[in-house]
């Protein structure tokens, strides 16, 4: 497999990842209209604007299978002075490649990239309610934090979890 930073040529393959991603690990958590309303196309477009306007040591890294194509990916922001914080913004697989490794490559990528930019803490948040991922995060050395956020824009109200490294 290959790791490397996103293009904007992955727009695509990123939106089609994100899009199958969270249509798995949302269902039954997010309403599943709004999962079946997610679109890859509107998503193609914002991920070209967002990757042609990143700037190291922020960014997306790929996965890319030799047979699947892109599978995977990590996204990192910073924080300027004085916080300095790194924050881990997303890290999708797709569900066939769940259990394989992939998003620990993955993570482990994103956090060495803010490590070497010397962000020394790191942060991501997590719906309360997908399980999978926060022992996923759990057994990288997460914790929550305490911090949560409610968003009530889907129809329920969605509790979003704090957990720092």
């Amino acid at each position: 497999m290959i790791l490397r930073s996103a293009t904007v040529e992955d727009a695509g393959a990123l939106a089609v990842v994100q899009t199958r991603t969270s249509q798995a690990a949302y269902r039954g958590i997010m309403p599943q209209e709004h999962l079946d309303r997610l679109d890859p196309d509107r998503r193609r477009r914002v991920w070209r604007e967002l990757i042609a306007s990143d700037r190291p040591p922020a960014g997306t890294l790929v996965l890319e299978h030799p047979d699947d194509g892109v599978i995977g990916f990590v996204t990192v922001a910073v924080t300027e002075a004085p916080e300095r914080v790194g924050e881990v913004r997303a890290v999708y697989v797709l569900p066939e490649h769940w259990g394989s490794g992939a998003g620990r490559l993955l993570m482990d990528a994103g956090l060495r990239r803010l490590g070497e930019a010397g962000y020394r803490e790191v942060v991501l948040w997590v719906l309360e309610g997908n399980v999978r991922a926060r022992r996923f995060y759990e057994a990288g050395g997460w914790r929550a934090d305490g911090a949560s956020t409610t968003d009530d824009s889907r129809g329920v109200p969605l509790v979003t979890i704090r957990y720092r490294r």
